[in-house]
């Protein structure tokens, strides 16, 4: 049974950094990719950026430039370093894993609030 728990949410002032972390037990050998996540109150979730297997990263427009999405070992731990934050940053945070297999298993964490006011 796989599961996810991000942290590493909080208050911050526009312009500031937040790192968020996404811890995963359970079969992470059998990860594909390792994605965030975020909604906004009243929005759809909307994808943030990945990391593949072998390192390849992928941006939402919206953050390219400002986000780094990085992991630790072998799946251990997901990282989003957000820097430059801005109020439309804020949102929950989620965190998720897709896993080779029929139809790609997918499994979400429970989310991390990102709040962004001066």
């Amino acid at each position: 049974q796989v599961q996810l728990v991000e942290s590493g949410g909080g208050l911050v002032q526009p312009g500031g950094s937040l790192r968020l972390s996404c811890a995963a037990s359970g079969n992470r050998l059998n990860f594909k990719l390792m994605s965030w996540y975020r909604q906004a109150p009243g929005k759809q979730r909307e994808f943030v950026a990945s990391i593949s297997l072998h390192g390849s990263a992928t941006y939402a427009g919206a953050v390219q430039g400002r986000f780094a999405i990085s992991k630790e070992n072998v799946w251990e731990t997901v990282y989003l370093q957000m820097n430059s934050l801005q109020p439309e940053d804020t949102a929950v945070y989620y965190c998720n894993a897709r896993e080779f297999g029929i139809n790609d298993p997918t499994t979400w964490g429970q989310g991390t609030q990102v709040t962004v006011s001066s």
